[in-house]
């Protein structure tokens, strides 16, 4: 082999062994990063609303979850969202979501390991309220089970792809005088287990 030909096959390894490095890289790092939005969001996990961590207002500091301040792990926000997050474990039971809704523009999002797997706007509220039940498929098959047919279910059940996630609210203010009430309409959204007796 010529010394030219050992320089293009050597470039050309080189060249496919960086680009293997670089593809397994960037797919491990949703699995090595430690402080994900997951694992961020897990400090709001014994709460039974969801926790503000970027208020409605443009610059203003936010009520944080416990030792997690929003700059460290949310990209940088639109000044006229409110965000809330609550963090859910189906270990526990079924999660039942309650959002009341009101002139204001709000989105649910889950979210799970890897990413938003489910969305929802306050258009789809019945009577001003959305309300979600997160489950396992196991959990689902029972709640079937011993469903009552003749009993009328408001909620919208939903099959996590994982035990562990988060829910994240987004609620709009269009004007500057809807700042405080898209905070609130942020905090507020209830997120509990869903026990048996209900």
């Amino acid at each position: 082999m010529t010394p030219l030909g050992r320089f293009i096959l050597a470039t050309l390894c080189g060249l496919v062994l960086a680009g293997l490095v670089h593809v397994a890289t960037v797919l491990a790092i949703p699995y090595l990063a430690a402080g994900d939005a997951l694992a961020r969001s897990r400090a709001t996990l014994a709460n039974d609303t969801s926790v503000l961590v970027h208020a409605a207002e443009t610059g203003g500091p936010a009520e944080q979850a416990p030792a997690q301040p929003a700059e460290g792990w949310l990209p940088p926000q639109d000044p006229a969202v409110a965000v809330g997050v609550c963090a859910y474990d189906l270990d526990d039971g079924p999660v039942r979501i309650t959002a009341e809704t009101g002139p204001l523009i709000e989105t649910l999002a889950l979210h799970g390991r890897n990413g938003a797997y489910y969305a929802i706007t306050d258009q789809a509220a019945v009577r001003g309220t959305v309300e979600l039940v997160i489950m396992t498929r196991r959990q689902f098959d029972e709640a079937l089970a011993t469903a009552d047919e003749d009993e009328r279910n408001r909620d919208v059940r939903i099959v996590a792809p994982s035990r562990q996630g988060f829910v994240s609210v987004r609620v709009l203010a269009a004007l500057p005088s809807q700042q405080a009430q898209a905070n609130e309409a942020a905090r507020s959204v209830s997120c509990t287990i869903d026990g048996p007796d209900e």
